[in-house]
């Protein structure tokens, strides 16, 4: 029989991410996540502790912040490990596969996202014969 793992949320981060490396290298950040489910008059928040890998958990600590909304992508493992008094403990935990940014670190904070390139202009064109190429200049193409 086959089986499937797969959620995905949309929340605001309950703290600011932290990033930490392995020993081998790999980048790993923990956030927090929260979202909300109305019912009628109901309101409940589910808070979820996630863990993103590699160069997406370096994205995600320089660009998020506590605040920031987000949309995960996401699979539930089980963690295992020996408490301190031996007993053996679990917990299922989250882990992203794609984190979409909603809103940013500045967003967050409350300050205008600085210009990362300039807008757009719009191409004149001029008429052309149907059989030919209408003309254009390097400063129409927009990229």
């Amino acid at each position: 029989m086959a089986s499937y793992n797969h959620i995905t949320l949309v929340g605001n981060l309950t703290r600011d991410p932290e990033l930490r490396y392995a020993a081998n290298g790999t980048a790993i950040c923990k956030l927090g996540i929260a979202t909300n489910h109305r019912y009628k008059e109901r309101e409940e928040s589910c808070f979820l502790d996630v863990t993103v890998f590699g160069a997406q958990g370096e994205a995600v600590s320089q660009h998020l912040a506590k605040g920031s909304q987000c949309l995960v992508d996401c699979r539930i493992a089980q963690e295992n490990w020996e408490g301190q008094d031996g007993q053996k403990r679990s917990k299922h935990v989250v882990i992203a596969e794609r984190v979409v940014f909603l809103g940013s670190k500045a967003d967050a904070q409350g300050t205008p996202a600085p210009a990362t390139r300039p807008p757009l202009r719009q191409a004149t064109r001029t008429a052309a014969p149907a059989d030919e190429a209408p003309p254009f200049e390097d400063d129409d193409i927009p990229f």
